[in-house]
């Protein structure tokens, strides 16, 4: 492995143990204010706790083992890091994520009032699942468009829940407001990532591949392909092009 892409892969895996550190933290206070909150407080810490526990140990799954899912790639030459396995992983720990965003909207807008923000969360996870869809196919038929369109759905959820946090916060209570300024603040920043960066590299992928009349395959053909095909590379030049957005 060259010196770049085992400093890489050592990052990520030391930011997955810290984050299933600050997880466990998270667990023992969730734990300790069990006897002082309400019970509707409580209910809904504990379903971010188990639904963060979801998303923590995906990503840590994923930093352990990296795949570049259209290209087949992985670092290590075992089945587990076949594009089958890690993309279902990944699918879970997406979903778990989005459910974690809808259910902090529906919270706030409930204190606020605001059904407009309340409709919007209940939307957010079905929203996310057409994103899976769409990164399904993409993944199974080596197509980069369906990762176009994935990215772009993430990118306009993100842009609603930062935009309905931002219009919120002087809504709330001002104990609240720091958190709702940090969130939406974030997810501008993120919404500038996918459609500065995200959207037009998977775009320009898949208009070389148009333009050299790359064959697809078929989601049956994918399927089979992406369970039994994985491609062991350690050089950083495979794998520097799509270091940003899996260490992120």
């Amino acid at each position: 492995m060259s010196n770049d892409t085992l400093a890489w892969w050592a990052t990520l895996c030391a930011v997955s143990v810290l984050n299933m550190l600050a997880w466990a933290l998270s667990a023992v206070a969730v734990r300790r204010q069990g006897t002082v909150l309400h019970p509707d407080i409580l209910g809904f810490r504990r379903w971010q706790l188990l639904l963060s526990a979801g998303y923590v140990l995906g990503c840590a799954y994923r930093s352990a083992l990296p795949v570049f899912d259209v290209q087949r790639l992985c670092l290590f030459d075992t089945w587990l890091s076949s594009v089958i396995v890690g993309r279902s992983v990944a699918t879970v720990a997406e979903l778990c994520f989005a459910a974690q965003w809808a259910l902090l909207l529906r919270a706030v807008a409930n204190t606020a009032g605001s059904r407009t923000v309340w409709r919007f969360s209940a939307a957010l996870v079905p929203l996310i699942v057409l994103a899976e869809l769409c990164s399904w196919h993409a993944v199974l038929t080596t197509s980069n468009l369906g990762h176009v369109l994935e990215e772009s759905v993430w990118g306009l959820c993100a842009a609603g829940v930062a935009l309905s946090l931002w219009a919120m916060r002087t809504r709330c209570s001002a104990a609240l407001r720091p958190l709702l300024l940090f969130c939406s603040v974030a997810g501008f920043a993120y919404v500038a990532y996918m459609f500065g960066v995200d959207v037009p590299m998977y775009w320009a992928r898949w208009a070389a591949d148009e333009a050299m009349g790359r064959p697809y395959l078929s989601v049956a053909q994918g399927a089979l392909d992406a369970s039994t095909r994985w491609v062991v590379s350690h050089r950083w030049d495979d794998w520097k092009s799509e270091v940003t957005w899996m260490s992120l």
